[in-house]
């Protein structure tokens, strides 16, 4: 999966940047400040050589171009003429482990849905009335969109095939999580805080006297860790009495595995700041700042 950037109205970021994952793990990087592709892992530093990373930053430095008179275009479409805005393409394969393919190529704009494309129909979904003119565009001959077919059902398995050798060793190998439970003191809200695992699969649910429990609860979104492995959190609301009345816990399942941490005094770990915030405890800040229940 790759995701490209551009932004306008901010200078302290570069203008274009392009981030390739594989299982939701960067494996290339280009942006437009420093004008290199470059590798994220060490199976393709290992594994490619010289004339893969001069085509990669040809390809990308392409890009950068055409995406700076993308924006500008999409600007006047919504008439934003001063302010920060940005246009996003991702687009990748899928390759389940039965041989089933799957492709995807979605454009947005400052955040929302622009133009995806129907790879049933393989013609262009417009998600507003200014992306009209390029559906319309792209579908009068079909041509980009017989393009895409092509890259995505042949050419990008091929190289997913291709990554997935190379990093082999570090793409199948499984590590459980470390489930800790943790809260302000005077807080109601528990966080079951999840981390370390590979590969990025993982469920997890409360559960109150036994029985799945879905009130008061809300579910994070899955973050990389800087090994390559994974992090996710759930919180729960419940005050002290409903703590010490009934039976709270966090399960956790992953890779066929079932961990369950009980909800006692014991168990909920204090969260703290300090002026040296690990990665992990920033993104557990800025999950709990979204979740709109500020506990630092």
């Amino acid at each position: 999966r790759y995701y490209y950037t551009a932004m306008s109205g901010v200078s302290d970021f570069p203008e274009f940047t392009v981030v390739g994952l594989i299982d939701e793990g960067q494996f290339i990087y280009f942006d437009s400040k420093t004008k290199e592709a470059v590798p994220k892992t060490d199976w393709m530093k290992q594994n490619v050589g010289a004339d893969y990373w001069n085509r990669q930053t040809q390809i990308f430095t392409g890009g950068h171009q055409s995406f700076k008179v993308d924006i500008q275009t999409l600007k006047g479409r919504f008439n934003h003429s001063t302010g920060v805005h940005t246009y996003q393409v991702m687009y990748g394969c899928e390759l389940q482990d039965d041989g089933t393919k799957r492709g995807y190529e979605q454009h947005g704009y400052d955040g929302g849905d622009f133009i995806s494309l129907d790879t049933n129909s393989f013609t262009w979904t417009a998600a507003n009335p200014q992306a009209m003119m390029t559906k319309n565009k792209w579908d009068s001959t079909g041509a980009y969109a017989m393009k895409q077919k092509a890259y995505l059902q042949n050419t990008c398995i091929e190289w997913l095939q291709k990554y997935v050798g190379y990093g082999k060793d570090t793409l199948e190998k499984k590590v459980s999580p470390q489930v800790s439970l943790l809260k302000k003191s005077s807080s109601s809200q528990v966080v079951c805080h999840t981390t370390g695992f590979y590969p990025k699969e993982v469920t997890i649910s409360w559960q109150k006297n036994g029985q799945d429990h879905y009130e008061n609860v809300n579910l994070g979104e899955l973050l990389p860790n800087e090994d390559g492995t994974f992090q996710k959190m759930s919180t729960i609301t419940v005050t002290a009495d409903e703590r010490k009345n009934n039976k709270y816990s966090c399960v956790v399942e992953h890779q066929g595995k079932t961990m369950e941490e009980i909800l006692t005094e014991g168990k909920i770990g204090a969260i703290t700041v300090t002026d040296s915030v690990s990665s992990e405890m920033f993104h557990l800040y800025r999950f709990l700042t979204l979740s709109g229940s500020l506990v630092i």
